[in-house]
């Protein structure tokens, strides 16, 4: 007998908001380029997006019942991050799981198998960023944990910690980290801002970016 517990403290619905403003760069490089999942895992379409507390979830390869179960016991706003081996040979969520989610209002889905039916998908919207896309069917044989730690595209994603996707790829932000990491990317954004605010004044990237000292310990000599 396995039991599984999915009880596990989520972060503040508005700090999860906030984060969702920003991009999946920026939050990597705000916590100091920290939480980027393998660059192998996108999303089915580069419109979609999703922020939220991940449900996790292991499942053997091949092999989607934990994935049914997880998305059973999931919360609305929770996203659903599947730890599968690293297995992009099967098609273990396609249109009809994608339905489930949406009908119990979920966040998206995370994972590090293969996934299907992506026309269907990108015409429902829901959020769905995988690993690779396959058509070969599943089993439904090995119960496994959920409401762990999983390992996803080389990073410890604990439940309740924040993921946030988008078209270029996906970060984690641990729970507690959760403030920090929106007011480190608030500050990025602003900082950007004003380097972009001083580009199209005149100035050049040399200047903006403080680079003349830099070059010169390198021994770079430019000749015009």
């Amino acid at each position: 007998m396995l039991r599984v517990n999915t009880k596990f403290d989520r972060p503040d619905p508005d700090l999860v908001e906030r984060l969702g403003t920003y991009s999946s760069a920026t939050v990597h490089e705000a916590q100091g380029r920290l939480g980027a999942l393998s660059s192998k895992i996108k999303p089915v379409a580069d419109t979609m997006s999703l922020c939220g507390p991940a449900f996790t979830v292991r499942c053997a390869p091949r092999d989607n019942i934990m994935l049914q179960v997880a998305i059973a016991h999931a919360r609305p706003g929770d996203v659903i991050v599947v730890s599968a081996g690293e297995y992009a040979e099967a098609g273990s969520f396609g249109d009809v799981l994608a339905n489930a989610c949406v009908a119990k209002g979920l966040g998206g889905l995370i994972t590090d198998t293969g996934v299907r039916d992506t026309r269907e998908l990108r015409d429902l919207g829901f959020p769905v960023f995988s690993l690779g896309v396959s058509i070969k069917g599943t089993v439904k044989e090995t119960v496994g944990p959920m409401a762990e730690p999983v390992l996803v595209g080389g990073e410890v994603i604990r439940p309740g910690d924040v993921v946030r996707g988008d078209a270029d790829g996906v970060v984690v932000v641990r729970r507690e980290d959760l403030a920090d990491a929106v007011r480190l990317s608030q500050e990025r954004v602003d900082a950007e801002t004003a380097y972009i605010a001083a580009y199209r004044s005149g100035k050049s990237v040399i200047e903006v970016s403080d680079l003349a000292a830099v070059l010169e310990a390198k021994g770079l000599v430019i000749e015009e």
